[in-house]
């Protein structure tokens, strides 16, 4: 069993930078992808960031470069920073882990992006 536990959420204004982290605990056999989505109020859940256990990453398109996701040497715990906040990134955001064959979310951490 896979569990998700993320951190680093909170309140920026715009312009401001923020970093969420994400730990992975359990254990896996396969390869692994980590990322995030987020969940704007009122709106569906959408793609911000993924990487793979070879460093492939894939952002989603409103993130035009203000996005890093990384993961440390262990691949265990995946980062994302944020820089250039927009207050339309004021989402819930939620760590996935998807391995052998199932896909796994963290319970999500809030992040407000206003003046």
């Amino acid at each position: 069993q896979v569990t998700l536990l993320e951190s680093g959420g909170g309140w920026v204004r715009p312009g401001e930078s923020l970093r969420l982290s994400c730990v992975r605990s359990g254990s896996t056999f396969g390869p692994v992808t980590m990322g995030w989505y987020r969940q704007p109020p009122g709106k569906e859940r959408e793609m911000v960031a993924m990487i793979t256990d070879r460093g492939t990453t894939k952002y989603g398109d409103f993130v035009k470069g203000r996005f890093t996701i990384s993961t440390n040497n262990a691949e265990s715990t995946v980062y994302l920073q944020m820089t250039d906040m927009k207050p339309e990134d004021t989402a819930n955001y939620y760590c996935i882990t998807y391995t052998d064959d199932k896909l796994y979310w963290g319970q999500g951490t809030q992040v407000t992006v206003s003046s």
